[in-house]
C-alpha cells in the first residue's frame, strides 16, 4: 500500500507557483493558446487569476492542462476541477459559452469538465449538464449519475462528525420516509485541491471556511486518511498565506466563528505564516503521519513531547 507519507510529501510540494515575471498579458482566446507551454505555465494563470480574472483564457488553459498531461489523473487533477468550477460558478450567465468554448476537447479529459459542472454551484448546473452532454459521449454515465443524485457533488461533504444516537435511532425509525439516496462525498487530497481552485478562481472565503473547518484533522491520531487531509489542510493554508495577506486577513477574519478545538489549530496556522514557519509545519505533519503508521500510542504532540521528538530523531538519524 502507497505510504500516506509520500501521498504528503507529493501535494505539499505541488503548491501553487507565484506569478510569473514578463508573461504575455494576452486576452485573445486563440492567442492564448501559446501563452500556455507548459503545466508550470497553467499553474501561474490558476494562482492569480482571482486577483486578475480573465474568463476568455480559461478555455485556452484547460486545453494547455489536458495537453500536458496535467488531467490524466483524477486524484491528482483537483485544483483544475475546482478552478474550472469557481470560473463556472462567477460567470453563470457566460456558462453555456465558456464549455462551448473548450470543444472539441480531448474525450479522455473531458471528465474534467463534466465534475466542474457538478461542483460548480451554478444555480442550473444540472441543466447546463444536460445541454452539454453531446459534447462529451464519453462520461454520459457520468452525466447521468451527477444529474441523478447517485454521485455526491461539493455540496455534501462527509466531513462531520460522526451522527449521535438519536439523530441514528431516529433514522431507523422514519417509517414511510423516502431515505436520503445521495451519497456524501469522501474527503481526501483531491477535494482539499478542488476546494483551493475554488477559491483561486473566485477569492471567496466560502471554499476556505470549509479548508478551516478540515484543520482538527491535523490533529487525529487513529485514522492515517484523516490525519494527511488535516495535515495538508493546515500546510496550504500556512504556506499560502504566508505570501499572499489577503488570504492572510481571511483567516484571521475566520478565528472568532470557530469552535475551540479548530480555532487553537487555526492560531498555529496563522502563526506559522506570519513567521513564515513552513519548515515546523512540514515537519510535524510527517512526524506525526510517520508515527501514526508505526502505531504510535494515540497522544498529541503536546501530552507526549517526548515520544514525538524520539520520533523525529529516528527519522533523521535513517
Amino acid at each position: 500500500m502507497r505510504s500516506v507519507i509520500a501521498v504528503l510529501l507529493a501535494s505539499l510540494l505541488l503548491l501553487p507557483l507565484p506569478a510569473a515575471a514578463g508573461e504575455p498579458a494576452r486576452r485573445d482566446v486563440v492567442e492564448a493558446v501559446d501563452a500556455f507551454a507548459s503545466s508550470d505555465a497553467v499553474l501561474h494563470f490558476i494562482q492569480g487569476y482571482r486577483a486578475r480574472p480573465e474568463p476568455a483564457r480559461v478555455p485556452a488553459a484547460v486545453r494547455a492542462a489536458s495537453r500536458t498531461g496535467a488531467l490524466a489523473r483524477p486524484e491528482a487533477a483537483g485544483l483544475h476541477v475546482g478552478f474550472l468550477a469557481g470560473v463556472i460558478a462567477a460567470q453563470p450567465t457566460r456558462a453555456d459559452a465558456l464549455i462551448a468554448a473548450m470543444v472539441p476537447f480531448p474525450q479522455e479529459d473531458s471528465w474534467v469538465i463534466v465534475r466542474a459542472i457538478a461542483y460548480s454551484g451554478h444555480p442550473d448546473w444540472k441543466g447546463l449538464l444536460a445541454r452539454s452532454a453531446a459534447r462529451f459521449p464519453h462520461h454520459d454515465a457520468m452525466i447521468q449519475a451527477y444529474v441523478s443524485d447517485r454521485m455526491p457533488t461539493l455540496a455534501r461533504l462527509a466531513m462531520d462528525e460522526p451522527a449521535s444516537v438519536w439523530t441514528r435511532m431516529r433514522g431507523w425509525f422514519r417509517f414511510g420516509e423516502p431515505a436520503d439516496k445521495t451519497p456524501a462525498l469522501a474527503v481526501g487530497p483531491d477535494v482539499l485541491d478542488t476546494l483551493w481552485g475554488i477559491y483561486f478562481a473566485t477569492g471567496d472565503a466560502a471554499p476556505l471556511a470549509r479548508i478551516v473547518a478540515l484543520l482538527p484533522w491535523s490533529e487525529e491520531r487513529a485514522d492515517a486518511g484523516r490525519l494527511t487531509v488535516g495535515c495538508m489542510a493546515k500546510f496550504t493554508l500556512a504556506a499560502n498565506a504566508a505570501r499572499d495577506p489577503v488570504l492572510l486577513g481571511l483567516l484571521r477574519s475566520e478565528l472568532a466563528a470557530q469552535p475551540a478545538g479548530t480555532a487553537g489549530v487555526l492560531k498555529d496556522t496563522i502563526a506559522a505564516a506570519e513567521s513564515i514557519d513552513l519548515g515546523r509545519i512540514r515537519k510535524e505533519s510527517i512526524d506525526a503521519i510517520r508515527a501514526l503508521e508505526k502505531g504510535a500510542p494515540a497522544a498529541t504532540p503536546q501530552r507526549d513531547s517526548s515520544l514525538w521528538r524520539r520520533t523525529v530523531a529516528a527519522v533523521l538519524t535513517r
